[in-house]
């Protein structure tokens, strides 16, 4: 019989059970679970219900990864936590896999980066599932050929993250500062912004236009316009916003020799018969325009999502193959995101890097005064189809599993 590696999950909320749930229905065959740690006695009875009688149950999650029980852990709470669970992880000879996004702000995640750095043996995951989608591996793979010159723009407008008002009174912690530190770009936009680096690289500026609680009664932004530029000379643009009843998710990519759209599941490269700068430079119409033609691309149509990351992630630990994403490339997503709110809230373009301890301070005003929500009781949601503080000093959230 092959070597199982013996799991535990800390927060049993929407991801968390949805991840536990996958591995006890055997689509994860790496795994056994054999623990789950969740502060409420409603998931620890969902748990019992769901997960079997073997699993043990903790409502301490340092008690869970003291106990010997466990040889990998995945961390799914509110994110002030997860470099909180992920460090302790790491400092007990435990493999870990985060939920995104990395943390709330890059002073944070840099500190769980560098104990990272101090266990070159385990295995440290970022819950990236998008980039197991047949399109964005593709379009990451033309890209980065290098067979269509440099990237000139980008703009992604993803504005298909609806949420209803129900969906941010379902938990105390959603869409505040204290239980949150952000929005929609820390909340549903860490794909887009991983996805966003991943394919086209890092920005070196950023201006962007946040609004704070304009579709919904929060405190957070739900409607985002950012102007990005990059060490080449290119622009781009991402929009988002939580707000739109019928949103769109479009990533287009203007380079030297194509023009290349990512929309839903399908994948458009036009190519051009030459550079443009050598048309430029060599054309003689005064209005001349390049000659272009479409590009049939062939994918392998795969798309495993969370599951797939996790089967990864077993991979490395029990065969040494590659992960989907290692955990350290999770601050450069963030990155983007902290430079957006930075931004916004001093009101100029922020350079990349940006000063990490002004970040901090910045968030822990909106912590001080933020608002959160009293007497709410927490609402589970199926994730099934999505899945086919204080002021002084560091931030301790108190942490729950309404993910």
């Amino acid at each position: 019989m092959e070597k199982k590696i013996k799991l535990g999950v800390i927060g049993i909320g929407n991801m968390g059970s949805a991840h536990a749930k996958s591995v006890v229905d055997g689509k994860c065959p790496d795994f056994e679970l054999v623990a789950i740690a969740d502060s409420s006695d409603e998931r620890h009875t969902w748990a019992k219900e769901n997960l079997g009688e073997n699993v043990k149950l903790f409502s301490d999650p340092e008690e869970m990864l003291d106990s010997g029980l466990i040889e990998a852990c995945i961390v799914a709470v509110p994110h002030y936590d997860h470099c909180r669970y992920a460090i302790a992880c790491m400092q007990r000879n435990i493999h870990v896999l985060v939920e995104k996004p990395a943390g709330v702000y890059t002073k944070q995640v840099m500190e769980m980066n560098a104990e990272a750095d101090k266990h070159p043996d385990l295995k440290f995951a970022m819950m990236f599932n998008q980039r197991t989608n047949h399109i964005y591996r593709k379009l990451h793979e033309l890209v980065h050929s290098g067979k269509y010159g440099q990237i000139r723009r980008t703009n992604w407008i993803i504005t298909n993250w609806y949420r209803p008002q129900c969906y941010y009174d379902s938990g105390a912690w959603r869409a505040t500062w204290s239980g949150e530190g952000g929005g929609v770009l820390l909340n549903q936009c860490p794909h887009q912004l991983d996805l966003w680096q991943w394919i086209c690289g890092m920005p070196k500026r950023v201006h962007a236009f946040l609004h704070y609680g304009k579709w919904h009664d929060i405190e957070v932004e739900d409607d985002v316009t950012a102007y990005v530029e990059y060490e080449n000379g290119a622009t781009g643009v991402f929009i988002t916003t939580t707000g739109d009843g019928k949103g769109s998710n479009r990533l287009e990519i203007q380079m030297d020799k194509a023009r290349i759209i990512a929309e839903g599941d399908h994948l458009d490269v036009q190519e051009f018969e030459m550079s443009e700068p050598e048309f430029s430079r060599t054309n003689t119409k005064p209005f001349g325009s390049i000659e272009t033609f479409p590009v049939e691309v062939e994918t392998d149509g795969k798309n495993e999502k969370h599951t797939g990351v996790i089967n990864a992630w077993g991979g490395a630990i029990l065969r040494g193959e590659p992960m989907v994403a290692d955990g350290r490339e999770g601050i450069n997503g963030l990155t983007i995101s902290n430079a957006m709110h930075l931004s916004s809230w001093l009101g100029k373009t922020v350079d990349i890097p940006f000063d990490h301890e002004l970040y901090y301070e910045e968030l822990m005003k909106r912590v001080a005064t933020s608002r959160r929500k009293e007497n709410v009781k927490a609402v589970f949601s199926d994730t099934s189809e999505s899945y086919s503080g204080t002021a002084n000093g560091e931030y301790k959230a108190r942490w729950n599993t309404n993910w």
